[in-house]
């Protein structure tokens, strides 16, 4: 692998990188290597704003949110898979012609195995194996991020960005009991989309990244995603302290590493 590595960060929709791999973008880009974000889906079922323009659409304001989020990052290429939006679990959509969720695997990996070998690419990122917590999507895109790794023509090492259910865990119960939140709708281990609990344990996840040192370019990727109030607000709402010890550090699992199990701080984007 090069001294610097090209990197690419594959996800569900935009907006995805802010809240899920922002921190180790950032932190890539500012070492020097190329970052390439990839976005398998247009995010057209996600909230409407009430500001759109005449003529403007969800999409379009998705993919500029994007750029912009991408820019205070340090991304260098935004690309798009161009598959829509699969929606929440259940709804309708799922069943959509030309939705992630519904598309042919092979079909979707060599399209990302396409912009794997136009970068020639050192590492490829994309999600655990049930995306987080479930979304058709998200769990499409492990999936596709394996695919497309098999059939690119240098194989990237892949790493899978989860979240860590264990700290996750010690915080919800740290703000029961400090009255902060009385809401299981907050509880990892409640049944998330598919039925399974949030994330995964501490003792299947491989590395550990501290990207205390970007939490303004995460905050930043965030702002850029205004038209998600719901999500955007709720993070960029959290006093500081919260907000830091939730996304001071991002998480991975290195499948080539199972026969290793065990934790490791480190960073695991460079040479």
């Amino acid at each position: 692998m090069r001294p610097v590595p090209t990197i690419v960060f594959f996800h569900a929709h935009p907006d995805d990188e802010a809240s899920q791999t922002s921190g180790a973008m950032a932190r890539a880009a500012a070492e020097g290597s190329r970052v390439v974000a990839v976005f398998a889906t247009n995010g057209e079922h996600g909230e409407v704003p009430d500001d759109l323009a005449p003529g403007e659409t969800l999409i379009d304001r998705r993919r500029i949110e994007a750029e912009r989020s991408a820019a205070a990052l340090g991304v260098a290429r935004v690309e798009w898979l161009g598959y829509s939006d699969s929606g929440m679990t259940g709804w309708e959509q799922n069943t959509h012609a030309g939705c992630f969720h519904q598309a042919d695997t092979r079909d979707a990996g060599l399209r990302l195995a396409a912009i794997l070998d136009a970068e020639d690419a050192d590492i490829v990122v994309g999600y655990d194996w049930h995306g987080g917590y479930g979304h058709p999507d998200h769990v499409k895109v492990h999936h596709v991020l394996h695919e497309g790794a098999r059939l690119a023509a240098r194989r990237p090492r892949v790493l899978e960005s989860t979240m860590n259910r264990d700290i996750i865990r010690r915080l919800y119960e740290g703000a029961k009991a400090a009255g902060l939140s009385d809401s299981d709708a907050f509880n990892p281990d409640a049944p998330m989309d598919d039925g399974n609990p949030l994330g995964t344990p501490e003792a299947e996840i491989t590395w550990q990244v501290d990207v205390a040192d970007f939490l303004p370019h995460r905050r930043a990727a965030m702002e850029a995603h205004r038209s998600q109030k719901t999500d955007i607000e709720g993070f960029l709402g959290m006093p500081e302290e919260i907000f830091r010890a939730f996304f001071a550090t991002e998480h991975y699992i290195e499948p080539a590493y199972a026969d290793s199990p065990g934790m490791h701080a480190g960073w695991p984007f460079g040479a």
